[in-house]
């Protein structure tokens, strides 16, 4: 398992790092085939952000793949990527909640 995650890591760096596109695959792709694109994504997101090598290539790739699966489980149930901007509405609001009572 290790083996293969550090080869779409070195794949989603050498095919797409520079490129900035991110990988599309379709509503009737494998999840193995979403699961690859999930993880090119992060990569390529973490390279962009400069924080792709700020930890050794297991706990980098351990986080992909717990992202990537944690992504895909939702997607899976039907709960789509608004529910970031749902959560980040939620956090938002109680922040100005409190700064308006000090």
């Amino acid at each position: 398992m290790k083996k293969s995650v550090l080869g779409v890591m070195a794949a989603a760096i050498l095919l797409g790092g520079c490129s900035g596109n991110y990988i599309e695959v379709g509503t009737n792709a494998s999840a193995k085939a979403k699961m690859r694109a999930c993880m090119m994504d992060e990569a390529n997101a973490k390279f962009r952000a400069g924080t792709l090598f700020a930890q050794g290539i297991s706990e980098t790739a351990d986080e992909l793949v717990n992202t990537c699966l944690k992504k895909l489980a939702l997607q899976a149930a039907g709960i789509s990527e608004e529910s970031q901007s749902t959560a980040e509405t939620i956090i938002s609001n109680l922040k100005n909640l409190g700064t308006a009572s000090n």
